[in-house]
């Protein structure tokens, strides 16, 4: 039988054994040992640091960013008091000049701005990224979305990449280039600060990306990209220092600019279905788990006779929900029924005091506002 002395000899020499290979391991196989101390796989940060310059981006967008300068005549009035001198009204004309940007959307020199950038002016020049200056025209606007399209007579020009995915998130990193202040071709930085901003009241159909990249006046018609490179959005406005607010702008998303470019190009103009109303957000009511929710929209104006009308909705009714979705927002849902198209069908389902009912309507073009 063995002995209790034996056992403990045996346990030592078993230990120093041990300590002797890890050591040699350590000494011999420093990158093993550094893999032993690595984080699982499972623990290891899933997000990619930051680059430490965004020049490859720049690169990438800046050759498509174009400087707008424009021209127009004016008419300023030429008496101070014209009621005091009894006559008639009498003015001067002078000549305006203003500035903007614009982005190239296709090789053959199609250029996507903003329309107050080019409304009501008679003279446009465009300075592309190689310093050329040429005149540009316009195939067409839309001031409720605020897009306008130029055309250049250039061919081979570099276009805009497009962000392959149209989704954006809060907190992704953005840059604004654009002809800042006169200085073209100013790159500014931050973040997406928020998505679907539709409650500025500046524009009939609103669905801007927020950031807090630096846009100024001459940004406007300019890009927002992404830290790719990529076109996300076209700049158009920012809240202004009389507010009190401070790196708060606003751009179009890329998908519903696209969306106004190609049927300008197509159309001359925009193909907006129309529903024959106004929509008024309803006020919050208490939900039964205690939370407060919006729960579907107002009916204000109904136009006679409108797809709206002969739907047998009238004002006061409550639109519950569109195509088997639920409805709260008014703004977005206007949006989502001026991106159908004319002559197409929706479903509404409407409650009226006590009653809900189903219904449908055909939409129609929408009149100029």
């Amino acid at each position: 039988m063995p002995k209790a002395s034996d056992f403990l000899l045996f346990l030592s020499r078993a230990v120093v054994t041990g300590l002797a290979v890890a050591f040699l391991v350590v000494y011999f196989w420093p990158a093993m040992a550094e893999r032993l101390q690595r984080p699982h796989p499972e623990q290891a940060p899933t997000t990619a640091p930051a680059p430490a310059s965004y020049a490859d981006a720049v690169n990438r967008a800046a050759p498509a960013v174009v400087s707008i300068y424009t021209r127009a005549l004016l008419p300023q009035s030429a008496d101070p008091d014209p009621e005091r001198r009894g006559g008639g009204f009498r003015y001067l004309y002078r000549m305006q000049h203003d500035m903007g940007s614009g982005v190239i959307v296709s090789g053959d020199g199609y250029i996507l701005t903003n329309h107050h950038v080019i409304n009501m002016v008679q003279n446009i020049r465009v300075a592309l990224f190689d310093g050329r200056i040429v005149p540009a025209r316009i195939v067409g606007s839309d001031p409720e979305t605020d897009l306008a399209v130029l055309k250049v007579d250039l061919e081979g020009l570099s276009a805009a990449p497009l962000a392959s995915s149209p989704q954006v998130r809060v907190g992704d990193v953005v840059l604004a280039i654009g002809n800042s202040l006169g200085l073209s071709h100013t790159v500014t930085m931050g973040i997406v600060s928020a998505t679907g901003r539709n409650d500025l009241r500046s524009l009939p159909y609103e669905d801007f990306i927020q950031t807090d990249a630096a846009i100024n006046a001459g940004n406007s018609g300019g890009a927002l990209v992404n830290a790719e490179g990529a076109l996300i959005g076209i700049s158009t406005r920012k809240l202004g220092s009389n507010t009190g607010a401070q790196n708060i702008g606003f751009a179009i998303p890329v998908s519903l600019a696209k969306q106004v470019m190609e049927q300008i190009i197509e159309y001359g103009s925009v193909r907006r279905a129309w529903l024959g109303a106004n929509f008024v957000d309803i006020r919050p009511t208490q939900q039964p788990d205690g939370s407060v929710a919006r729960e579907g929209l107002a009916v204000g104006w109904v136009a006679e006779q409108g797809p709206a009308w002969n739907a047998g909705i009238r004002a006061g009714d409550v639109i519950v929900s569109l195509d088997g979705e639920p409805v709260t927002d008014a703004n977005q849902f206007m949006l989502a029924i001026s991106q159908r198209d004319p002559g197409s069908q929706v479903d509404l389902v409407v409650s009226r005091r006590l009653e809900t009912f189903q219904t449908y309507a055909t939409l129609i073009q929408q009149p100029p506002m």
